[in-house]
């Protein structure tokens, strides 16, 4: 892995030197588009509306237009903001893990301890863990401000950025709004429901069978040397179609007896 982001944790008097590293990566296959009357490769190009010129990447800057004015924003200038020159990662606060939302979080990252020593790193680590809370931090990454959870994984120092509280949308739906009725045995069949589904998540027993089945698609061309019918390689699907209404009971009932007959066949 490669540091995005070399600086230090804040803690109080306590100075931890950290590198970032991103903490996930992407698996989808990488496509690119293609003409499909003779499939020739798609290009984009910047081009320049007042010459017409294909401009290289690093002659490009960024502006603000107010609808009459436009402002030039050059690299020279973001560089010069306070924020964007700091290199520290600094706690706010902790706080209760239950409080925050998960809608909040965005992007995760691991710090590694950046020094001779790791005992700063390590106290940290060990705060976070014994107090069961979570530490608010503010830094500057990207030419943005972020807001970050940070949290303990294993051994390791883990940080989630997150989205600031206006960026998260109001949810109002007015048929919430309009009274419900749910028996006792609909919930007590709903909850026989959920504990015949009832286990400990393993991510890796999880797959993005999309990926998967594109994969075996490209496969299987590659090895035909042309294209091919995607039957020949999934097989005849049926197709989907819009679900009837049906009764929530009879629907509760029939899932639970499902659940058990094959609870009792895996035993």
């Amino acid at each position: 892995m490669r540091a995005i982001w070399k600086g230090a944790l804040t803690f109080g008097l306590v100075n931890v030197p950290v590198k970032v590293y991103a903490a996930t990566e992407d698996h989808d296959v990488s496509l690119h588009q293609v003409h499909a009357a003779d499939g020739g490769r798609i290009r984009y190009q910047r081009i320049c509306e007042l010459d017409g010129e294909v401009v290289p990447y690093a002659d490009i800057d960024r502006a603000y237009d107010d609808g009459e004015r436009t402002v030039v924003l050059t690299k020279e200038d973001f560089a010069a903001l306070p924020a964007e020159r700091s290199r520290e990662i600094e706690v706010v606060e902790f706080v209760p893990s239950d409080q925050l939302d998960p809608l909040l979080f965005e992007s995760s990252y691991f710090l590694e301890p950046d020094g001779t020593s790791p005992k700063a790193y390590a106290l940290l680590r060990e705060t976070l863990q014994r107090t069961d809370r979570t530490a608010i931090v503010r830094f500057s990454l990207r030419q943005k401000t972020r807001l970050a959870a940070l949290r303990v994984r294993g051994d390791v120092l883990t940080l989630q950025t997150m989205r600031w509280a206006d960026e998260i949308r109001d949810a109002a739906f007015p048929a919430l709004d309009e009274p419900v009725k749910i028996s006792d045995k609909e919930l007590e069949l709903s909850a026989a429901l959920v504990e015949g589904f009832a286990a400990d998540f393993d991510p890796a027993a999880f797959t993005d069978e999309y990926q998967a089945e594109l994969r075996t698609l490209i496969d299987a061309k590659l090895a035909k040397g042309d294209t091919l019918d995607t039957a020949e390689t999934f097989g005849e699907r049926e197709e989907e179609t819009g679900g009837e209404v049906i009764d929530l009971m009879e629907a509760l009932r029939a899932s639970v007896e499902r659940s058990r007959k094959a609870r009792a066949a895996e035993g």
